[in-house]
């Protein structure tokens, strides 16, 4: 069995580990020049539903991910607002150990390797193309390309490119799997009559805060600083991360450390930000534009079943963003182990596994498919951290933070250690 995985994000990494854990041969195949995507500038993980989440994945068998970066945490049990329980793993050091573990369960990483044909036939895809010119046959295929830009989409509906870590200008825009085999995609809208969704977060240099700043979020991983009513910015509906859409994040500066600061807004005005006492030298390391904008995402996203089958081809799968509404790392490393699993039970010709909905995960991926066949529904974002998906959750008595229970929750649905 050999499976082919295009993008190299968190959703990529997972359903690459799952594939080969179950003894597929698996090529990951990623444009730029490291994995995990834009998880190199992310970091939060169980916040809220996540930590639900997250336990429902490791009572499954599906955790090592989850493992890796609990051991490359920063800061664990850290509450800001609108948010409880979070967990920062170091955005340095999480990006190798994932890396080189891949590597050593015998993963084949290729980077530098951005997709640019397809060909299918009767229905399946026999072999991609690469921009470098190299063929790639399998046996089956999965699209974790993302959804966010390229450039001409973040100047069409965002403020142009921000110079984000998606590095379209060194690396080339992203491609859609899925797109190229011609698969009508599906894009998202803004809470306004527009499309796409902008990035909700930027990171500033540590070392270029003030002292003090900087001592408190090393200590406690969270800086809240008040912002005069002069120096407010609303950029909330604009927002892919709605779960940070709360007035806290436009009257405050919120920070995180995660090795650079973490500001919890889709951009802030530089001038405007060097008023602030204690930022008066800060500068953005990503994007570096991030006075400006930032990217944009939530294009392209592929019809698919609730085993993340891509609709219309039958040898592909999908996960990640690539597979719906999802924000953030954990809904792409939970998407990404189900294809994974899955990509391999199609070639066994076993059934494939739908999570039940009487778990975190299985309705998350249910719900959210559901919800992106109505107009209203691609207005929205979900996420089990906040918004939506979390309300949903809590209404079906989803959210859960008693492992013990998770457990036996999982036993009860059929699912303990069905990823093993």
């Amino acid at each position: 069995m050999k499976i082919i995985i295009t993008g190299g994000g968190w959703a990529g990494c997972s359903a690459a580990y799952m594939a080969r854990k179950h003894g597929a041969e698996v090529v990951l195949l990623e444009r730029a020049d490291m994995l995990l995507g834009t998880g190199l500038v992310g970091g939060i993980m169980r916040n809220n539903g996540r930590y639900t989440a997250t336990e429902e994945m490791i009572a499954m068998g599906g955790g090592d991910i989850f493992r890796i970066i609990d051991d490359n945490c920063r800061h664990t049990n850290v509450s800001f607002p609108g948010h409880e329980h979070a967990s920062l793993y170091d955005i340095a050091k999480t990006p190798i150990a994932i890396t080189n573990y891949l590597k050593e369960i015998g993963v084949e990483v290729k980077l530098l390797e951005r997709v640019t044909k397809v060909k299918i036939e009767e229905g399946v895809i026999r072999s991609i193309q690469t921009s470098s010119g190299a063929v790639y046959e399998g046996d089956a295929f999965i699209d974790t390309t993302g959804t966010a830009g390229p450039m001409k989409n973040c100047k069409k509906y965002g403020n142009g490119c921000a110079m984000c870590i998606i590095r379209c200008p060194s690396f080339g825009g992203r491609v859609s799997l899925a797109g190229l085999c011609g698969i009508p995609e599906i894009t998202g809208r803004k809470a306004v009559d527009t499309y796409g969704a902008m990035s909700g977060s930027c990171k500033l240099y540590k070392e270029s805060l003030s002292p003090e700043i900087v001592e408190t979020l090393s200590r406690d991983g969270v800086v809240v600083i008040p912002l005069p009513e002069e120096l407010i910015e609303d950029h909330l509906s604009m927002k892919a991360c709605q779960q940070y859409a709360l007035k806290e994040f436009a009257e405050n500066i919120i920070l995180l450390d995660t090795g650079h600061a973490k500001l919890m807004t889709p951009y802030y005005p530089l001038e405007k930000l060097h008023k602030v006492p204690g930022f008066e030298n800060a500068r953005y390391e990503d994007p570096y534009a991030g006075g400006k904008g930032n990217s944009m995402r939530f294009f392209d996203m592929a019809p698919r079943t609730n085993a993340l089958q891509v609709e219309g081809v039958k040898n592909l799968f999908c996960a990640g963003e690539k597979a719906g509404l999802l924000v953030g790392h954990t809904e792409a490393i939970v998407t990404g182990v189900l294809a994974g699993y899955n990509c391999v039970g199609y070639l066994r010709n076993e059934p494939l596994l739908e999570l039940s909905r009487r778990t975190a995960i299985g309705e998350a991926i249910a719900y959210v498919n559901e919800e992106m066949q109505t107009e209203n529904g691609l207005g929205k974002k979900y996420t089990f951290s906040g918004s939506v998906l979390l309300d949903h959750m809590k209404e079906l008595g989803l959210y859960e933070m008693d492992i013990k229970k998770i457990e036996e929750n999982m036993k009860k649905e059929g699912l303990w250690k069905v990823f093993e």
